[in-house]
């Protein structure tokens, strides 16, 4: 490892220049550890420790000092939310920029697979791979399914209930040398032998053969291939003698066993670093069996939090699951408040919260990290219980993702564009709008429009062309008028048909003015006098992991079991102060999420509740100094 790059890469005079030219505050004691660790380990990192900062700080003190011209760092992620804000901070110094480019690596461990594993296992077979992406892949096997040589297949999943998933969500996994076909349980409802089974691998090496792939499928196929040819382990970690895993705790059990495969046996550098009180989407009982489970026991510790101050670090502590955790807030001094609503004010917690926020932040900072609503689900399930969801609160709220048949495109427009502005998470509003577009042109034949990343860039083809017109929504649509809109629509739809290369059906174009648009949503037209100089973006806790926000709303939803209510259940840890993991997995799982939201502010955190659950709390709440205000009282 030290052979890559001179021995005094983290000399204590190099690391405090550094420090100096980046701006940053001076390192403590567990930061100095982990930046000058040049071996094997895990950092279990609490939100808002500086944990990207000190990545960056690492990188770029390893680029300064790398001396060889065929091996590299190999810096992962789970994300490219995560990715492009780790390659931002290195490409801001002259001697990070080297690692952009061969023989360093830095990308999400999706695209590390493809580029070193699965990729050239399937051209090795003489496949051009069109597409790996689940979307393209649901609308390509659907196509497919209406084939005749298919119909045993095909009558079999439309009686069954949400049958057609079996078919969508066929996926490649790896077992004794060979790609077996499984469906989304990984349990097929017939046998591989019957009639079904041999269609529906046929269906699935069909679409494989003309390239069109699911994304776990790359895993499975990766897999193979090592097993086929082992000599590309070494050649791999000689490659990449220093590897740096980002957000460990998203990495699936998969990902994780793949990671083991190339580099768990050789003489690669392999820091994990993340933190598992973030990991909202594995069970922790399954992830705990696993060898590789984040952090080890040996993990080092970064408790500080520069993001927020004592008081919400005390509740952070509180929620924190997976692993108990003392976070110390050192940043500025914040406030912890709880609304208690009814049936009749739930619509009034939004409105309190944003004048809240603009009576305790000081507006720069609110307007640089705008206020978010945050909830864990988006839409009213079949159960009575209430609230249940962020649609609740928010009339007219149209979940992320899901524009179609809830609104036309200029709405999606409206709620990207404000999205776009507010900074929260300028790709996620592009790509959210990107499939608003999509489904607002669908073609009628061919495989479908591929996915945001893969549009060409290019001014002179469709997808350039299409390029500019997205970002003119984002940038403008609110502002469009009828005839504004009309001209903008048009141009869309011209090269939307040269995009697809075919007919398209094109629904949800037209306009509707903003006054409309607001009473439609089951709300009244605000005068400009009364709206907040800041507004809040309302998502989901799941969407807003690793931003930072001035001040956090947390809604109070059903948890996913359908029987306890999250903020509820949270309050309540947090009032009896008993052990997090010895509550029910239901419970940590939904606590747990509220972990996430909770650690994003900086200043102000509230959290919403009903008042007949939240009440029996009021005096735990007042005695930790937390603001309480009953809405059902004014």
């Amino acid at each position: 490892m030290t052979s890559a790059y001179r021995d005094d890469a983290f000399a204590t005079h190099k690391v405090e220049a550094m420090v100096k030219l980046l701006g940053l505050d001076p390192l403590d004691a567990e930061q100095w550890d982990f930046l000058q660790s040049q071996t094997t380990q895990d950092l279990q990192a609490a939100p808002g420790s500086g944990k990207t900062t000190l990545i960056g700080l690492k990188l770029a003190l390893m680029a300064d000092a790398w001396t060889s011209a065929t091996c590299g760092v190999c810096v992962l992620s789970h994300t490219n939310t995560a990715k492009n804000e780790i390659a931002d901070r290195v490409a801001s110094l002259t001697a990070g920029r080297s690692l952009l480019r061969y023989p360093h690596f830095i990308g999400t461990i999706q695209s590390f697979v493809h580029t070193f594993l699965a990729l050239p296992a399937v051209r090795a077979r003489g496949v051009d791979v069109r597409s790996v992406d689940d979307a393209a892949f649901e609308t390509a096997a659907l196509r497919l399914l209406r084939h005749p040589r298919y119909s045993t297949l095909r009558s079999r999943v439309e009686h069954q209930r949400a049958g057609t998933g079996i078919v969508t969500q066929a996926t490649f996994s790896h077992k004794n040398g060979e790609l077996l076909v499984t469906g989304p349980t990984r349990e097929l409802p017939f046998r591989a032998d019957t009639t079904s089974g041999k269609q529906l691998s046929n269906l699935k090496r069909t679409l494989a053969r003309r390239g069109i792939f699911r994304y776990q499928d790359m895993y499975a196929i990766a897999q193979q291939y090592l097993a086929k040819h082992p000599g590309i382990v070494p050649a791999v970690s000689a490659r990449f003698p220093f590897v740096l895993l980002d957000e460990t705790q998203d990495t699936s059990i998969t990902q994780h066993e793949l990671l083991d495969l190339v580099f768990a046996f050789s003489p690669t550098v392999v820091q994990r670093v993340g933190d598992t009180n973030q990991d909202i989407y594995s069970d922790v009982s399954v992830v705990s069996r696993t060898a590789s489970a984040f952090p080890l026991a040996s993990a080092a510790e970064l408790p500080v939090s520069r993001r927020f101050g004592p008081q919400i670090a005390a509740v952070a502590s509180r929620l924190a699951v997976r692993r108990p955790q003392q976070v110390q807030g050192r940043g500025p001094d914040g406030q912890v408040a709880v609304l208690l609503f009814d049936e009749t004010t739930v619509t009034d917690v939004v409105p309190t919260f944003e004048r809240m926020a603009a009576a305790t932040v000081p507006e720069d900072i609110l307007l640089t990290r705008p206020p978010r609503v945050l909830g864990a689900r988006q839409d009213r399930g079949s159960s009575a219980a209430y609230p249940q969801s962020i649609s609740c609160y928010v009339p007219g709220y149209t979940p992320a993702g899901r524009p179609t048949a809830r609104r036309a495109l200029i709405d999606a427009a409206r709620a990207a564009g404000t999205q776009w502005r507010s900074g929260a998470d300028s790709h996620q509003a592009t790509t959210e709008l990107w499939n608003a577009i999509r489904s607002s042109f669908i073609p009628l034949t061919g495989e479908g429009l591929p996915a945001l990343g893969r549009l060409e860039r290019s001014a002179a083809s469709p997808g350039g062309r299409v390029r500019i017109l997205l970002r003119e929504l984002l940038v403008h649509g609110d502002a469009l008028d009828e005839a504004g809109w009309g001209m903008l629509t048009e141009q869309l739809t011209i090269e939307m048909k040269l995009l697809a290369d075919g007919p398209l059906e094109v629904v949800g174009l037209e306009f509707t003015p903003v006054v409309e648009a607001v009473t439609a949503a089951g709300g009244a037209p605000t005068r400009p006098a009364a709206v907040p100089a800041v507004r809040a973006v309302p998502g989901t806790i799941q969407s807003a992991k690793g931003e930072t926000h001035a001040a956090t709303l947390i809604l109070e939803c059903l948890e996913k079991n359908g029987r306890k209510f999250d903020v509820t259940e949270a309050l309540r840890m947090v009032a009896e102060g008993g052990d997090p993991q010895r509550e029910l997995k239901s419970v940590q799982a939904a606590v747990q999420i509220i972990f996430v939201g909770a650690s994003r502010p900086t200043h102000l955190l509230v959290l919403a509740a009903h008042r007949d659950r939240g009440k029996p709390y009021a005096e735990a709440m007042i005695d930790a100094g937390w603001d309480l205000r009953d809405l059902t009282k004014r």
